[in-house]
């Protein structure tokens, strides 16, 4: 499988320790499953807590069709150009304040503006109300801008959404953004990849015994080989260019795979990195680890000869 520019056989020390941390609160959570609601309470205590660059970048609530947004822009965003962001989080957590110190780095790295959708989230909003939100999203956002200097990105569940959102649009006769990057994505909630298993064990944060409840939410009583829901079972003929990033220890990794052969074997521009002993979307820890900080350099890169 290919890897990054600048792959290395060995990790950063810091690295190492993140990836120690991350494997013990694995083992100490086991596979208990905790209550949604439980679960976002925990977050919302810790979201304060998260850093951002707060005398550097402008935050900014949105309305964004009907779908509750969060713009954020740093001194180097040029006003032309945005990236809309697809947070991650199993399709039932995740808001801004948790992406606060990740949302600047893509604006900074991109040089855009970086617009974050709150889309609505399960079990009590099954599919399809985060791609309903993802295509009311993207039509506010080019009813403001080019879409020739708009771009897509995401992470995990949102990486995967990203995809289906794609498509719809596409089958919808919208006119599709310049790009997109998809760190880590979930592009298979029918769960087949053979990374699933075969990495089971090396991944240092996800387990694959905690996934089948997260499609259960979101899935309620739809096939999850719907491509709308699992873009990789979907036809990409037309999509636009797109960098994927997975973790070569990742049990998402083939998803990441797959989803990229998938979309050169009909005729796509798709670029996939795989990155040694990274874990699910290490870019989140940029701050503590100088391979979040490459990853995401990468992804401005790619955007910003794109857009």
């Amino acid at each position: 499988m290919p890897g990054p520019p600048d792959s290395r056989p060995s990790i950063s020390r810091r690295a190492s320790i993140l990836r120690a941390a991350l494997r013990l609160e694995k083992r100490l959570l086991g596979k208990r499953q905790r209550p949604m609601t439980q679960v976002r309470k925990r977050l919302e205590l810790l979201s304060p807590f998260v850093p951002g660059r707060r005398n550097y970048t402008q935050m900014t609530s949105v309305d964004a069709g009907g779908v509750p947004g969060m713009l954020a822009a740093v001194a180097q965003s040029r006003a032309e150009r945005c990236v809309l962001y697809f947070h991650g989080g199993g399709y039932s957590i995740g808001t801004a304040a948790l992406y606060r110190d990740f949302l600047w780095r893509i604006a900074d790295a991109a040089r855009a503006q970086v617009l974050f959708f709150d889309y609505r989230l399960a079990p009590e909003h099954p599919f399809p109300a985060a791609l309903d939100d993802a295509v009311a999203a993207y039509r506010w956002l080019i009813g403001r801008f080019d879409r020739r200097h708009v771009a897509f990105a995401g992470d995990s569940a949102g990486g995967g959404l990203l995809f289906a959102a794609l498509l719809r649009l596409r089958d919808e006769g919208v006119g599709l953004p310049r790009a997109a990057a998809a760190l880590s994505p979930w592009t298979d909630l029918a769960l087949t990849g053979a990374s699933m298993r075969s990495n089971a064990v090396a991944d240092p944060m996800l387990d694959p015994d905690n996934l089948p409840e997260l499609v259960h939410n979101y899935c309620a009583a739809a096939d999850p080989r719907n491509p709308y829901i699992s873009p990789v079972y979907g036809d990409p003929a037309g999509l636009p260019p797109s960098l994927i990033q997975a973790g070569s220890d990742e049990i998402l990794r083939d998803d990441a795979v797959r989803m990229a052969d998938r979309m050169r074997a009909a005729g796509c521009e798709a670029e996939v990195e795989i990155w040694a002993k990274m874990p699910h979307v290490w870019h989140l820890y940029a701050r503590l680890i100088p391979e979040g900080r490459r990853a995401i350099a990468r992804i401005g890169e790619f955007l910003q000869q794109r857009m």
